[in-house]
């Protein structure tokens, strides 16, 4: 992320030449570019800042260093305090004022954009979240998009899907930036072993050991022993139209904000396995929700395959599965009669802004 940034912020000047051919009526902008609100600006443009992570991690965030946070449910475990704090010093951010989450928020004009879940689990935080940055909060929605398998990769992988039966099959995918090391990839492996679940699972070399191919990682035996229940995809996976499918009952991953918005919209309950950044405090909100159940872990933040499979099982078998599938199914179909009117106003709001022609300083 840092690269990435710093890649950002080299391409100022260039933008700015681009703004002032183009002199857009708006500019809506992100995190990793604060610095073009104020390019904006300063050519009459207004620009309204679109928040790509959830309203729950922006609060908490803001008070990482006090215990004020008025919801403890949502909490950091001491590791994942440390972690996030050795994250955050590693972000520079370029030309943005002091004050709430690096001053982006204070950018904007009258409004800030943000991708959503579900109101009925997140309205209290995004009016929270509004108080705090002094901005109306505008939820735009999950932005999910229902797109068909159409390679080669997805055919295979849809073709064994297709032939499980409903509710009977666990997806497992921790983001394309996150890596386990070879002793907690052999510890999912354990408890996918010990849960007897059918599964797919996008899976990735160890962290640090490109040498080592994911069969290596792996226990002895592993792959022979679940050829016919489970498969491993090296490469990219089509998460949602797996998700979407009736023989998923379950999702196990890091919850980074898109996955768990997916995992609502599709009405899939989730296992969570959390590892950086904002993705802590979405799986406490997945647990407080009722869709969810975090793999629980040690004081450094390891976990072991018992306590995997018994995440697992309590998702995908029994009562405790179809609890949670009833709740996500119900908060799925929440999120669908919400997301036609979120882009109305959004459409409403962005229109105003622009018929003000004025910038926000």
């Amino acid at each position: 992320m840092p690269t990435l940034m710093h890649a950002f912020q080299l391409s100022a000047s260039t933008f700015s030449d681009i703004i002032t051919r183009l002199k857009p009526d708006l500019l809506i902008y992100d995190g990793f570019q604060p610095w073009s609100a104020k390019l904006a600006s300063s050519q009459g443009i207004p620009a309204v800042y679109f928040a790509l992570t959830g309203s729950i991690a922006f609060s908490l965030f803001h008070h990482l260093y006090s215990s004020d946070f008025p919801y403890p449910a949502i909490c950091l475990h001491e590791y994942e305090k440390r972690a996030l704090i050795a994250q955050e010093a590693s972000i520079k951010v370029q030309d943005v004022d002091e004050g709430f989450a690096f001053g982006v928020f204070e950018l904007s004009c009258d409004i800030v954009l943000i991708k959503s879940c579900c109101m009925g689990i997140e309205g209290k935080y995004i009016d929270y979240l509004s108080t705090l940055c002094k901005r109306r909060i505008v939820p735009v929605g999950p932005l999910v998009q229902e797109n068909a398998a159409d390679h080669e990769t997805d055919s295979w992988i849809m073709n064994w899907l297709s032939k499980k039966s409903k509710s009977s099959t666990l997806y497992i995918s921790f983001g394309s930036e996150n890596y386990f090391s070879k002793d907690q990839i052999q510890e999912i492996a354990k408890g996918l072993e010990l849960s007897k679940v059918n599964f797919i699972w996008v899976v990735r070399s160890p962290v640090g050991s490109d040498h080592i191919n994911v069969e290596e990682a792996l226990p002895e035996g592993f792959v022979d022993r679940v050829r016919e229940r489970g498969v491993l995809v090296q490469e990219w996976a089509p998460q949602a139209a797996i998700l979407a499918s009736p023989a998923v009952a379950g999702f196990m991953s890091h919850c980074g904000w898109s996955s768990i918005t997916e995992s609502v919209y599709f009405g899939v309950p989730v296992v969570a396995v959390p590892l950086k950044l904002d993705q802590p405090v979405n799986s406490r909100l997945v647990v407080e929700a009722g869709f969810g159940v975090e793999v629980v872990r040690d004081e450094e933040g390891r976990f072991d395959g018992e306590g995997g499979g018994r995440a697992i099982d309590e998702v995908m078998l029994g009562e405790s599965g179809e609890r949670l599938r009833k709740r996500v199914r119900e908060l799925s179909e929440k999120i669908k009669v919400e997301e036609e009117d979120r882009f109305c106003v959004v459409v409403e709001e962005l229109s105003r802004i622009c018929m003000k022609k004025s910038t926000c300083s």
